[in-house]
């Protein structure tokens, strides 16, 4: 383990997260809202913080190996949790505990949006505008953004890439060098949050917050800038620019990039993910807008389809906005939304959840378990599209499933140690590990009620599944830190 090198990377990473301090200070200088000190004593602490890092092993220039990559992306999550909530801590508005600030710093930064704020529409914009930021520079992953960075200060990039990236379809590259992919990727990504972002301000938002909301929705974070999320706004135009912009940011980038490069939409058509995906979404939208109606929850038809959907949408691809109290719907419905984050979005996109990759892999082995029963001799693959997948791959996808389902259970039983009832403690574990947001019980509208120790689990639970449980699993290895 190279431990000086990974000192080192450490120390400039948090130096570049420094910079995204300065742009909730310039947006201080044009509303005057009087929290501007916060954002300078954070930025000068990370930097300092950083800088102190790196100084002493900045002639440590050796090339990455994989274990020292996922040592960087864990250290890196975690540390840049612990600091990037020192503005909510630091600010008067809203006065938040030690633990309460890196909840909701970790709750950004893994796109989670859970929060612990109550009167949003109070904050001062500086905060608000971080909120949203952190949620967006998490979307894609600032440590794909630092791949594209970091080749220029002499450290290579493939090994984070890889580390930050795990899953059955991690060693596709979009381009042939690791730079051009990270560019690539947040071409994409900037080209789908300027859109999203005009959008929502051609259908009424006001200019910050449109950006805001954008920042949230292609990141597929929920944060917002009020309490009543995007409800606050009753206009159905902004909803269904939302359901459009959630379903883009769910799907994988790559076949984004893909069709743009070729200028065709057949990429989206030929991928059995993507099939899946909207297939499964379009189903449950069904389901709940039928229950709706038959229920009579709300006064019309037309309300029962934009409020059923855009939850659908809104929750299966672990966005977390809401515009209606999901949690006090009849029947089944708020179970059914929290199952539906359990699947997520697809590989490669900034959705959370097992991802549908992994689901579709795990019907299509229970398909193949059952044939053999009736062709127990069989030699029956399983493909995706028409390509056959090796054995290890169905192995790591059994593993992480397995993997994923003992966390959630052990979380669950901590949680209902600390004092949570069972409602609460399993929608608060899957809305976390999912990178949901919100949830059922107690954690509905927000998570300032639970107790600390509960924050401190769910706060593990939001890095397990940005990180995709192995990444951070994989360091609790004895063999990991073995010579």
């Amino acid at each position: 383990m190279q431990l000086l090198v990974i000192q080192r990377i450490l120390g400039l990473l948090l130096v570049i997260f420094s910079s995204t301090l300065l742009p909730p200070i310039g947006i201080e200088l044009y509303y005057q809202d009087g929290s501007v000190l916060p954002f300078v004593e954070a930025f000068i602490l990370t930097l300092v913080g950083g800088i102190a890092l790196y100084l002493p092993v900045r002639n440590q220039k050796k090339e990455l190996r994989l274990r020292d990559g996922f040592l960087v992306v864990v250290l890196f999550w975690t540390v840049l949790g612990i600091f990037g909530g020192l503005p909510f801590y630091l600010s008067e508005a809203p006065d938040l505990s030690i633990t309460d600030a890196v909840f909701e710093s970790i709750s950004g930064l893994t796109t989670t949006g859970a929060t612990v704020i109550v009167g949003l529409d109070d904050m001062p914009h500086s905060l608000l505008f971080y909120r949203q930021e952190i949620q967006w520079l998490g979307g894609m992953g600032i440590i794909v953004l630092a791949v594209a960075v970091l080749p220029m200060l002499g450290i290579g990039g493939m090994q984070l890439f890889r580390a930050e990236t795990p899953g059955p379809m991690k060693d596709n590259k979009l381009t042939p060098r690791i730079t051009e992919t990270a560019k690539a990727l947040w071409f994409i990504y900037l080209g789908l949050t300027v859109a999203c972002s005009f959008a929502y301000w051609v259908a009424g938002m006001g200019l910050f917050d449109a950006v805001a909301h954008a920042f949230s929705t292609v990141a597929i974070g929920g944060f917002s800038t009020h309490d009543a999320s995007m409800g606050y706004f009753d206009n159905t135009a902004i909803e269904l620019i939302a359901v459009v912009f959630m379903l883009l940011s769910g799907i994988n980038f790559a076949i984004h990039f893909g069709a743009i490069r070729n200028r065709t939409l057949r990429p989206y058509w030929r991928d059995s993910e993507f099939k899946a995906y909207i297939s499964v979404l379009a189903v449950v939208s069904v389901i709940t807008i039928s229950y709706l109606q038959i229920n009579r929850t709300f006064s019309s038809t037309t309300e029962s389809i934009v409020t059923g959907l855009f939850q659908v949408v809104s929750i299966g691809t672990t966005t977390g906005f809401t515009t209606a109290e999901y949690y006090s719907w009849p029947g089944f419905l708020p179970v059914l939304l929290i199952y539906v984050s359990f699947i997520g979005g697809c590989s490669g996109s900034t959705g959370g959840g097992i991802k549908v990759i992994r689901i579709l892999l795990l019907v299509k082995q229970g398909a193949r378990e059952l044939k053999r029963l009736v062709h127990p001799n069989a030699q029956i693959a399983v493909k995706i599209g028409k390509k056959p997948l090796p054995e290890k791959v169905l192995e790591a996808v059994w593993g992480f499933f397995a993997a994923y389902f003992a966390i959630s259970a052990l979380m669950i039983l901590l949680l209902m140690a600390s004092g949570l009832d069972l409602e609460t403690s399993f929608s608060a574990v899957a809305a976390c590990l999912n990178n949901l947001g919100p949830g059922l019980g107690d954690v509905g509208q927000n998570f300032a009620s639970i107790n600390d120790f509960a924050k401190w689990v769910l706060c593990l639970a939001m890095l397990l599944g940005r990180l995709e449980i192995f990444t951070l699993l994989v360091l609790l290895t004895p063999a990991f830190w073995r010579k």
